[in-house]
């Protein structure tokens, strides 16, 4: 590798806005991110589906199977 054209890699302190924290390896020294693992819905068990407007019920009547 050339020498002085590399960022410096080093320790790195990354926020969620749910207050959890968490350290690795970058090239920024602090990041905040709005969503992670601890928090996000679909990971933690908590995603709830949301009927907007009957939607759900009008795709199951429109592709109903038929009796015959």
């Amino acid at each position: 590798m050339k020498k002085d054209i590399h960022p410096k890699y080093s320790d790195a302190k990354i926020t969620c806005a749910c207050g959890h924290v968490w350290e690795t390896k970058s090239t920024l020294a602090e990041t905040k991110v709005g969503i992670c693992a601890k928090c996000h819905p679909f990971f933690t068990g908590t995603q709830k589906f949301v009927d907007t407007a009957g939607r759900v019920e009008r795709f199951r009547q429109r592709y109903a199977k038929k009796d015959s």
